[in-house]
């Protein structure tokens, strides 16, 4: 049975801490050091729950989509970043969820399960680590898990520019440009309509995923999801944004 989860901001003085922090970092860090455009804005479901996944290359990414989004998102981090000064104290006060980075954990998945089942809305990047390139990386196979289990819709979004160098620009006040684009919400199928085994259905719905991800990416940023099949198959989910049946059919599995 999955841990009850209590939003931190809703718990005394936590009501104050988010607005403040999404205030400081937007106005007087990211709006100096960067020159942020957003696109796609629009495909934001009305009402959650929903899941935000991205592409992660750099430890810009989480807090840039957290800032942006319209709404308070719930976010998940590798446990690690608890550990380090200039990032402790930030994602202990806006309450973000530690995950082991690399141990399978069927507590956290349930946990989180539970955060989505609790109509809250929640990011992570499915990659589990900084790839500090464009190229995106193989995806954690826990998306498919946690997608399969919460049946929610699923919001891609494309991070591009937040590469060390532009860091490092940034911190020169050259205003390095960074770009959000925000895709259109999709639902996977179920793992049961892939006529595989399971574990390998997790592997289908993962990499469905991170290929409408990758559909929001220039080509030099997709790195292991530049394949067009697979792609064009992950193009063909269902966009609608409401209450979305399940798939049944299954799809075709790509030969290569």
């Amino acid at each position: 049975m999955s841990r009850r989860y209590q939003l931190p901001h809703r718990v005394g003085w936590h009501r104050v801490v988010r607005p403040v922090l999404k205030f400081i970092f937007w106005h007087f860090i990211l709006k100096t050091l960067f020159h942020i455009t957003v696109e796609g804005m629009e495909n934001v479901p009305q009402k959650p729950p929903y899941l935000v996944i991205y592409n992660h290359v750099s430890i810009l990414d989480p807090p840039i989509v957290i800032a942006v989004w319209p709404v308070w998102l719930e976010a998940v981090a590798a446990s690690d970043v608890f550990r380090r000064p200039a990032h402790a104290p930030l994602t202990w006060l806006y309450g973000v969820i530690p995950v082991d980075r690399g141990k399978p954990d069927r507590s956290f998945l349930d946990y989180v399960v539970g955060v989505l089942k609790q109509g809250f809305p929640l990011a992570f990047a499915p990659e589990g680590t900084r790839s500090h390139t464009p190229g995106m990386q193989r995806a954690w196979t826990g998306l498919a898990y946690i997608a399969d289990q919460a049946r929610v819709p699923i919001v891609p979004v494309g991070v591009v520019g937040t590469e060390d160098e532009a860091v490092t620009r940034a911190l020169r006040l050259e205003r390095p440009a960074v770009h959000i684009r925000v895709g259109k919400p999709f639902r996977l199928p179920p793992l049961e309509a892939w006529p595989v085994p399971r574990k390998w259905a997790r592997r289908y719905n993962t990499d469905l995923a991170m290929y409408r991800i990758a559909a929001l990416l220039p080509p030099e940023y997709r790195g292991v999801y530049h394949d067009p099949e697979w792609m064009a198959i992950a193009q063909t989910l269902d966009l609608d944004t409401s209450d979305v049946p399940a798939t049944q059919a299954p799809l075709p599995i790509p030969s290569s």
